[in-house]
């Protein structure tokens, strides 16, 4: 049986995890286990960014990956980059096991705007289903609405779909 692990990064509320769970659950056919113990990221933490080191924090989710763990996502409310760009909503291991997807800049307070928790369940499905598409072996697509499409942007989140498209699905054979 496939199971993704859900492992908090820091402080995440657990029905976030529970409810991103259901959603993976439907589109992937696959288990989920929310873990209840959180990762410790405060060595990943760049002072001079005031940021988190999404790659640091990969390393960090080893210890979760085991024979029974098919996937491992951590799921986190920090910000998140790596060196060459401003911030990341997640980032993935191409190929790999790890996984890890950030809810703070999916947040629309971040923007100023009110809290609205349908919008930040939908961003961090179609985030969560993007980065473990990287896990396994897929790559951006050219398909704006495919899961898999490049997002530099939380608007471009919006557009997708929390779907894989057709071309991407033949390469999954889920």
């Amino acid at each position: 049986m496939r199971i993704i692990s859900l492992v908090p990064v820091g402080e995440v509320f657990r029905g976030h995890l529970e409810t991103l769970a259901e959603g993976l659950t439907a589109r992937l056919g696959v288990a989920c286990s929310v873990q209840g113990r959180a990762v410790d990221a405060s060595s990943a933490f760049h002072p001079q960014r005031r940021q988190y080191s999404s790659t640091e924090i990969l390393k960090r989710l080893a210890p979760y990956m085991s024979s029974e763990t098919w996937q491992v996502l951590g799921v986190t409310e920090l910000d998140l980059f790596i060196p060459i760009l401003t911030f990341v909503f997640g980032e993935a291991q191409l190929g790999g096991r790890g996984a890890v997807v950030s809810l703070r800049r999916l947040r629309q307070e971040f923007y100023g705007m009110p809290a609205d928790p349908e919008i930040l369940t939908a961003r961090l499905l179609k985030e969560s289903l993007h980065e473990l598409g990287h896990t396994l072996g897929l790559r951006h697509c050219l398909a704006y609405r495919c899961a898999m499409s490049s997002s530099h942007a939380v608007e471009s989140i919006d557009l997708k779909e929390a779907e894989f498209c057709a071309r991407c699905l033949r390469v999954l054979d889920l």
